[in-house]
C-alpha cells in the first residue's frame, strides 16, 4: 500500500467516524423527543429479559441438584447461575440488537425479531442450561452422588458422556417451557424496540435530510 493509499483509507475512516457520530447525535435528539414511557422501555426493557435468564439459570441449577441428589454448596452453585446469564443476556441483547436500532444499523423489522428471539431463547434459556451442567458436574466429581435416583459413584470415563447425557435430557426437558418463554420474550422485545426505533424515525420533519439517519 502506498502512501498516497494510505492516507485515503485514514481520510475515509476518518469521514465514517464523522458520519457514525452525526448520525449518534441525531438518533440522541429523536430519542430525547419521545415520551419517557417509550425511552424506559427501550432503556431498560432488556433487563426483563435478563431477568428471566437469571430464573432459568437458578431453575436449571435446582433441576440438576435435584436429579444428582446434590445437598453441599447451594449458595456456590446459585450465585453464578444468577449472575452470568442475566450479564449475558443484558450485553448480548445491548450488542445485536438495542445499539443497533439506536444507531440505525437494523431497519429490518423481521432482522430485529428474529435476532430478539434467538436472543431470547438461546442466550437467555439454553445457555444458563448448558452452564449449570459444567457447575453442577464439578460438584458432583466432588461427592458422591446419586444417579438415576441409586446411590452409586460417578461412572468412568467411558461411560461419563451418556451418564450426563441421561442426567441432562430431564433437565431440559423441564427448561423446554423456560427457553419458549424466552423466545416469546426476546420477540416482544424486539417488535416494541423497533417500533420504538420507528418512531424516532417519523419525528423526523421535512426540513431535515433523512439520508443521514439510513443505515
Amino acid at each position: 500500500m502506498t502512501g498516497k493509499e494510505f492516507l485515503e483509507l485514514g481520510s475515509l475512516q476518518q469521514s465514517l467516524h464523522l458520519e457514525k457520530l452525526k448520525r449518534m447525535e441525531i438518533m440522541l435528539k429523536l430519542f430525547n423527543e419521545l415520551p419517557k414511557k417509550d425511552q424506559n422501555l427501550f432503556n431498560h426493557g432488556s433487563y426483563f429479559l435478563a431477568g428471566n435468564s437469571s430464573l432459568c439459570g437458578l431453575a436449571a441449577n435446582n433441576f440438576f441438584r435435584r436429579t444428582l441428589n446434590i445437598t453441599k454448596a447451594p449458595f456456590i452453585s446459585a450465585l453464578p447461575m444468577a449472575v452470568i446469564p442475566f450479564l449475558s443476556t443484558t450485553a448480548v441483547y445491548e450488542v445485536f440488537l438495542r445499539q443497533p436500532l439506536f444507531l440505525g444499523d437494523l431497519n429490518c423489522e423481521i432482522c430485529a425479531v428474529v435476532r430478539g428471539g434467538l436472543i431470547g431463547a438461546v442466550v437467555g434459556g439454553v445457555y444458563p442450561f448448558l452452564l449449570a451442567l459444567p457447575v453442577n458436574a464439578s460438584l458432583a466429581a466432588r461427592y458422591v452422588l446419586l444417579t438415576c435416583s441409586i446411590k452409586a459413584p460417578l461412572p468412568g470415563k467411558e461411560n461419563l458422556l451418556r451418564f450426563w447425557h441421561r442426567a441432562a435430557q430431564p433437565v431440559f426437558k423441564k427448561m423446554s417451557f423456560g427457553i419458549l418463554v424466552q423466545l416469546l420474550t426476546g420477540i416482544y422485545l424486539a417488535t416494541k424496540h423497533h417500533g420504538i426505533y420507528v418512531q424516532m424515525l417519523q419525528q423526523v420533519k421535512p426540513s431535515r435530510d433523512p439520508e443521514t439517519l439510513e443505515a
